[in-house]
């Protein structure tokens, strides 16, 4: 069994407020993120980040949020939150820091993309598109080698990389309507791990590992049917929202949720539903290495640390230099959350000393420190945001990098009372971690997934 060290609980002297887990959550209440692969627009990009759909209208209705009234997520990602909002005619906010997730973001909340003009952006490709791959083709300095990773020449046949090749051609360089270019790009987007012969499930990439059931797959063809599919989406989730979502706006931003003064103003927010990364150590700028690759945003890993890791929130350890003083804990945090930034210099200071003892040495130490920094500061602006008698709610787990528990759910909920918030409660989801029970290098610490929910009087 791996090594475990459990930092000294809270004490509830330290505390005014302290939480009691209320009786686990329904579940069917919260939903799944499988509920909305099967949901119009909801499933046009797997976002290995993304919750259901259908928590975000429990919470609507549970807090009686309605159509005129604005909701706000401060973590997008590609717009689960929104798309609802505007299902029901409730204005939103929505803050995105990664680039390309927020242009998938943007373009889900785009209604207004006409039929014909999919049809004959079809019609134009069924044309181009043999004659541009076989121009490619036959091109001597056209090659596919030179143009894209080795990571994407793995994943494809070269038939087949060359017809995504000639597409991603036709819709950057077509004269397209903003809007319409921007649905293909989700198009394209979408179809990319449909027809790769390696195994590309989110949110790992198995190159090796072949695909046997996209083997026969043909660009154009599964090209031609999601276009259809996602157009008819459009025209399925405007009849579900009945006209509603013509009498509401939506604000987004790709940019930084720790402030976000000068995009939103204070108190105008009826209500926050969010999930923030999750203190696991998961990269969220590689899981889109693939897309990234294939469209030219990036070529390497270092493209992606300079153009979208170093603008997330901490969350990987593949974001952190030692040598960069921001991964010590604020002087702000110290200041007006003395107790909570107490605990966590403890947790870091114990795993600085663990690390020293492991293979790979993972900064989880400053990992830590980052993170807290950032939630922080994502806290107090979002309570700057909201209305008075409203609820934040951030939909997370608890951690216990190399056996040190971090109930990331409790020190949110304590940070927010620190800001502001009156009061907080926690309800738990589910357990975490169980399919690892067997695994004599994981720690054997019970993990859960919670929501934590910040009330302000």
């Amino acid at each position: 069994m791996a090594e475990q060290v459990i930092l000294p609980a809270f004490q509830p002297s330290l505390f005014k407020d302290m939480a009691v887990p209320k009786k686990s959550a329904k579940n069917a209440e919260w939903g799944t993120f499988k509920d909305s692969l099967r949901a119009p627009v909801h499933r046009w990009f797997t976002y290995p980040a993304g919750f259901s759909y259908k928590a975000v209208e429990h919470s609507i209705e549970r807090y009686e949020v309605t159509a005129g009234q604005t909701i706000y997520d401060p973590f997008m990602g590609s717009g689960t939150t929104n798309v609802v909002a505007k299902t029901r005619g409730i204005h939103s906010y929505g803050v995105e820091a990664h680039p390309f997730v927020y242009r998938i973001a943007r373009t889900k909340l785009n209604w207004d993309i006409a039929l014909s003009d999919v049809l004959a952006f079809i019609k134009l490709v069924r044309q181009k598109l043999p004659v541009l791959s076989q121009e490619i083709k036959e091109s001597d300095d056209l090659l596919l080698e030179d143009i894209f990773p080795e990571l994407i020449l793995k994943c494809y046949e070269p038939e087949a990389l060359v017809d995504l090749l000639a597409l991603r051609t036709l819709v950057l360089e077509e004269d397209l309507e903003a809007g319409v270019r921007d649905f293909f790009f989700v198009v394209v987007t979408a179809l990319l791990r449909e027809v790769s012969t390696a195994a590309t499930g989110w949110p790992y990439i198995a190159p090796k590992k072949q695909k046997v059931t996209s083997l026969d797959k043909d660009v154009f063809t599964e090209f031609s049917n999601l276009s259809r599919r996602m157009i008819e989406d459009i025209a399925k989730i405007k009849e579900i929202s009945g006209g509603r979502f013509e009498q509401s706006v939506h604000r987004l931003h790709n940019g930084d949720s720790r402030n976000t003064e000068g995009f939103i103003p204070d108190g105008v927010v009826d209500h926050v539903f969010t999930s923030p990364p999750y203190l696991n150590n998961f990269d969220y700028a590689d899981r889109t290495r693939l897309e990234l690759y294939y469209w030219g945003e990036a070529k390497t890993w270092g493209d992606i640390s300079k153009n979208i890791r170093e603008k997330l929130m901490t969350s990987a350890t593949t974001q952190i230099a030692r040598s960069n003083p921001k991964y010590k804990i604020s002087q702000e945090l110290w200041i007006e959350c003395p107790e909570v930034a107490g605990f966590i210099a403890d947790a870091v200071a114990t795993l600085s000393e663990l690390r020293k003892t492991k293979g790979g040495k993972k900064s989880y130490d400053l990992l830590v420190a980052g993170y807290f920094n950032d939630i922080y500061q994502i806290i107090r602006d979002v309570y700057r945001v909201l209305k008075p008698g409203t609820k934040a709610l951030f939909v997370l787990g608890d951690s216990a990098p190399y056996g040190v528990h971090i109930p990331t759910d409790e020190l949110i909920g304590k940070i927010g009372v620190c800001v502001g918030f009156h009061h907080y409660d926690i309800e738990v989801l589910r357990t975490r971690g169980d399919k690892w029970k067997k695994n004599p290098q994981r720690h054997s610490i019970p993990l859960r997934e919670s929501i934590v929910i910040l009330s302000k009087s």
